[in-house]
């Protein structure tokens, strides 16, 4: 197969942007076994030989995929961080919680469907953007409330809250009928996180003294 050529015109930018449209949308539609770069390249209202142009295979169609939502998380993250920098922890979660959601519901439930079925096979060097985007929000979070500098393995912390806090909005989302509604979900998340952060504020007070 000949070597796939990256796009440098805008049109070419286009068809590679649509290229990883249609296979979001294949995923949503028929898990990631069931798609092929036929019906992707069907979705997109393109050739096969157009896709291979760009893509030598589904996989890396996939790989292009990873790497659009990760920019798309990004980019959701980054203009938030100066407000959300402001609040306090906990409406900084219900805040940052329902931007999440907003963005997994685009385009019918497009990227929710994408988490659910590959958010776990993400490769590492495509998590690196949203790493750091987020060690920036927890960096300048601090800055603006140093009683948290306080607490005890804070980083730690900080990625369990925001890993763990993302993994129970995708499964909710992903339910069809859940116990309760999104709203109750991100206020029992954001007290659980403010309980915690006072808890852990109360014993390093405690033992300082």
């Amino acid at each position: 197969m000949a070597k796939t050529r990256k796009p440098q015109q805008q049109r070419s930018k286009q068809t590679v942007s649509d290229i990883v449209e249609a296979g979001l949308i294949c995923l949503r539609r028929y898990g990631a076994e069931g798609t092929t770069t036929r019906k992707i390249a069907d979705t997109a209202g393109i050739s096969v030989g157009s896709l291979y142009e760009y893509f030598a295979n589904k996989e890396e169609v996939f790989d292009a995929i990873h790497h659009h939502v990760v920019h798309e998380i990004v980019g959701m993250v980054k203009p938030l961080i100066p407000e959300l920098v402001k609040m306090t922890p906990q409406d900084a979660v219900r805040a940052l919680l329902f931007a999440f959601r907003d963005l997994l519901r685009r385009n019918d439930n497009l990227y929710l469907s994408y988490a659910t079925q590959m958010g776990h096979f993400t490769p590492r060097h495509h998590l690196k953007p949203l790493n750091h985007v987020l060690a920036e929000l927890t960096i300048q979070f601090m800055m603006h409330h140093p009683e948290l500098s306080r607490l005890p393995n804070i980083s730690v912390m900080s990625y369990i809250m925001i890993h763990g806090g993302v993994g129970t909005v995708i499964r909710h989302l992903s339910e069809r009928n859940p116990a309760f509604d999104f709203e109750a979900l991100t206020e029992g998340l954001a007290k659980m996180i403010q309980y915690n952060i006072e808890g852990d504020l109360r014993h390093e007070t405690a033992a300082g003294e």
